[in-house]
């Protein structure tokens, strides 16, 4: 096994053991109707969202399907990116979906650009991080259609010396 293989084995095996632990099987959850469009959504560990079609109470069900992706990624992200020592001090990613015009309105494209600024973080390794959160860990995405265009891309800001 080469040694680049081997390193992505022990991240895949040890950077997210904890988090993804804690994945049980089956998701449950509930939604109530409050009052016209407006509903009341409580997952199985009891947090909370409010959904609402006029956007005037809560958000929408497709800018929450947009942010939930958005945190799937960080999570991976920033995990292995600790896993390889390096030191985030801000993180942040800007997300842009792109909805089919007609009904089913369908998100067709989303972009995503992950702000990374930390120290001890190189350029391979912030690729290698995002790369893996994307093709095979982040599992809002691959619950996504499959014919979704997905841009993935980062901009690092290594405020010390990279390995």
């Amino acid at each position: 096994m080469s040694e680049e293989k081997r390193k992505d084995a022990e991240l895949d095996g040890e950077s997210l053991e904890g988090y993804k632990k804690k994945i049980a099987p089956v998701t449950k959850g509930r939604l109530d109707w409050e009052k016209d469009l407006i509903f009341h959504a409580r997952t199985q560990r009891g947090y909370e969202i409010d959904f609402d079609a006029r956007i005037e109470w809560g958000c929408m069900p497709t800018e929450s399907l947009l942010l939930s992706l958005a945190g799937c990624m960080a999570i991976d992200t920033v995990s292995f990116i600790q896993k390889m020592k390096g030191e985030i001090s801000d993180f942040r990613i800007d997300i842009t979906g792109e909805r089919n015009p007609t009904p089913p309105q369908y998100y067709k494209r989303i972009d995503m650009v992950l702000h990374i600024t930390g120290t001890n973080i190189s350029e391979k390794q912030a690729k290698r991080a995002v790369a893996l959160s994307h093709e095979k860990y982040c599992s809002v995405y691959h619950s996504l259609r499959k014919d979704l265009e997905v841009t993935v891309d980062y901009v690092l800001n290594n405020t010390g010396e990279g390995s």
